[in-house]
């Protein structure tokens, strides 16, 4: 009498999976990789025992496929990324209305009073030169510049998340910074202000492309500049 073999178990779980597939997924790089990882061992083992692994990857990865390609299955992919400071939520649609408004206590201010009213080391871009002008938010909480189109916002990147952004597909991309990391994002999302005291959420307007990034403690959103390599240029020449 033969022994049962465990793959058989395994193989009809698997394949049942899509029909109990409820959860949201990691991005499919993500589960490549772990399936990559995971096929050292049964790639070893006799050939009808290779054949029932190849089956079973088969059935996770069509659940990814379905979960990616189906409404429901996008629907049901909500991720949450944070970074100095800002929280990405994805998984939301486009946004299609423009909200408008000012962070809390907004207000011009001359660049050489900057030093005095935040409680950190405020930067410029040496590839913009001197911003036309300069803003304070929120008792000094966010320092903004602004050159034409472009907005260069820098803030306290602690624990507390200080910005929100709700998008849709595509990824971030992840690029570095000299000896940082950032994330290049692209296409139309919701910027959001999340106030200290209750967390609750100020809508700000729809935002297009953008670079955020961390160093030192503190985190930076460009944005304005559609090109990526640009963008980190610009991000490279920050200067006290």
């Amino acid at each position: 009498m033969t022994s049962p073999d465990p793959f058989d178990d395994l193989e009809a779980e698997l394949l049942a999976l899509p029909d109990a597939f409820d959860l949201p997924s990691p991005p499919p790089g993500q589960v490549a990789a772990a399936v990559r990882e995971r096929l050292e061992e049964p790639a070893r083992a006799p050939a009808k025992r290779r054949r029932r692994w190849q089956v079973a990857i088969a059935a996770v990865l069509a659940v990814v496929a379905v979960t990616a390609l189906t409404p429901q299955g996008r629907a049901a992919v909500a991720h949450v990324l944070r970074l100095a400071g800002i929280e990405i939520r994805i998984g939301a649609a486009a946004p299609t209305a423009t909200p408008s408004a000012r962070l809390p206590g907004e207000r011009p201010v001359a660049t050489s009073d900057l030093g005095g009213l935040v409680k950190f080391r405020v930067r410029t871009p040496a590839e913009l030169g001197e911003p036309d002008e300069a803003l304070v938010s929120d008792q000094g909480r966010v320092v903004s510049m602004r050159w034409k189109a472009i907005r260069l916002d820098q803030f306290d990147g602690g624990l507390s998340p200080v910005f929100l952004k709700e998008m849709g597909p595509p990824w971030p991309e992840e690029v570095a910074i000299g000896d940082a990391s950032g994330w290049w994002i692209t296409g139309s999302h919701t910027l959001s202000y999340l106030a200290r005291a209750d967390g609750s959420r100020l809508p700000l307007r729809v935002a297009g492309d953008v670079l955020i990034w961390e160093r030192d403690g503190l985190g930076f959103r460009l944005e304005g500049v559609k090109d990526r390599a640009e963008a980190v240029k610009i991000a490279a020449s920050l200067r006290p």
